[in-house]
């Protein structure tokens, strides 16, 4: 039996927390088909199709691979691009690095503790909000509700 497999209760003291697997061979027999495609290769789930896209539910939304703390639901808001948006992370989880594929500039998100891909940051959002949106892949995040 692989060490991922153990009770994730244990992890450093949160519940929530996922053991991290060593190897993408580990990561692919913890993860879904699609959760690794978009958290471990960075792809990204077609709009207006993914779980969190129209929730609104109160609680914490959780990186899907580790269980990282990400964002609070009380930051998400409909931007209408058809992917969960939020306003801002809790801080220090999540990082964020430079994406030049597909011939644009772009700054990718993904999390600080198992640096799995979750989408990608935009200065569009609500102005009232800080005015930007981490645009996030339901593939990605899971929702612990309050």
């Amino acid at each position: 039996m692989s060490d991922i497999t153990k009770d994730a209760t244990t992890v450093a003291g949160d519940p929530g927390l996922k053991p991290i697997p060593a190897t993408e061979k580990e990561w692919r027999e913890v993860l879904g088909r699609e959760q690794y495609k978009v958290l471990r290769e960075a792809g990204t789930e077609r709009p207006f199709t993914g779980e969190y896209n129209a929730v609104w539910d109160e609680g914490t939304y959780r990186c899907a691979a580790c269980g990282n703390p990400l964002f609070d639901s009380s930051v998400k808001f409909d931007h209408g691009c058809g992917w969960p948006s939020f306003s801002e992370a809790i801080p220090g989880s999540t990082e964020e690095i430079v994406d030049r594929t597909f011939g644009m500039v772009r700054t990718e998100v993904r999390c600080a503790r198992c640096h799995s891909h979750l989408g990608h940051i935009f200065n569009d959002g609500p102005r009232e909000m800080g005015g930007m949106r981490y645009c996030m892949n339901s593939a990605a995040i899971d929702l612990q509700k309050k």
